[in-house]
């Protein structure tokens, strides 16, 4: 079966233009990928390469179905947006792949988006099941945590030798956003995987207080943990700077970290990428070299 064009949104942000950049290395024609993104000069550069590039906005449901006009595939990454818009958001462009004719959504979502307590996780799950009412065949792939989400972190975490968190003795299953983004890939040019949900995360899971000692060994000083309850932690996040609704968000991520909701075992991402993901220990000697 011949694979027409194949949508990717956000192709403007880190993991909309990773999957682009694994599609064109796994083989996927320039011309079979539409990206999209708001600010489209972002991505001049793809057009460049022979990628069809469109503007697509996910608050303008009627150029959203212009934007994916003669796709068979779509990659919906979940909005960047407040977490209260979010499901509006995925919910256009849900909507607009209908009206286009797509004949497979991919969505990445969070894992045990079915189950998980956090504002995050809600908002996954309410897409899924939105996903599934208007019947579009659809593959669910649920991203664990973002190793990067760590790295930027860094400075301040050696510069007060703490890592701070609620998420107790939680193991969280992390990945790199190019390992996830290889997989979407993966999802996007091949068959087979039609009504899948995959979990996916890194092979080795780890408690905040085991990423504090994995900074230590790479950094070569002491870093501990800080256990803080969710409301503290929120607080500290925002007197460190952080919008207080994106603060509250983060400190309950941290909260369903420590229930397990972001822990998996499954090995799929693994199997779809056919390596092993890149683990923590890599990703910290990448960002402390030099």
């Amino acid at each position: 079966m011949t694979i027409m064009p194949i949508v990717v949104t956000g192709a403007t942000g880190h993991l909309g233009r990773l999957t682009v950049e694994a599609l064109l290395r796994r083989g996927t024609p320039a011309t079979d990928i539409i990206a999209t993104g708001r600010d489209i000069a972002r991505i001049k550069d793809l057009a460049d390469r022979g990628v069809t590039v469109r503007r697509a906005d996910f608050a303008d449901g009627d150029g959203l179905a212009e934007a994916f006009a003669g796709a068979d595939r779509l990659l919906l990454i979940s909005a960047s947006v407040p977490v209260g818009e979010r499901f509006a958001n995925h919910r256009r462009v849900i909507d607009a792949a209908a009206s286009a004719g797509v004949s497979l959504v991919v969505y990445t979502s969070t894992t045990h988006a079915d189950t998980a307590t956090t504002v995050i996780g809600a908002t996954h799950g309410e897409t899924e099941r939105y996903l599934r009412d208007r019947g579009i065949p659809n593959v669910l792939l649920r991203n664990g945590w973002y190793l990067e989400n760590y790295l930027g972190q860094l400075p301040q975490i050696l510069r007060d030798g703490t890592v701070v968190g609620a998420a107790g003795e939680g193991r969280i299953s992390a990945a790199s956003r190019a390992d996830y983004a290889e997989a979407a890939a993966v999802v996007l040019s091949t068959e087979g995987h039609s009504g899948a949900v995959y979990e996916l995360g890194g092979d080795e899971s780890f408690t905040l207080a085991e990423l504090a000692t994995a900074i230590s060994a790479a950094a070569g000083r002491k870093v501990s943990y800080a256990d803080l309850p969710v409301n503290d932690l929120a607080q500290a996040l925002a007197a460190a700077g952080l919008p207080a609704e994106l603060a509250e968000v983060l400190a309950d991520a941290d909260r369903g970290m420590s229930r397990g909701e972001m822990y998996t075992d499954s090995g799929h991402l693994r199997g779809l990428i056919g390596r092993p993901p890149v683990t923590l220990a890599q990703t910290l000697a990448a960002a402390l070299k030099g």
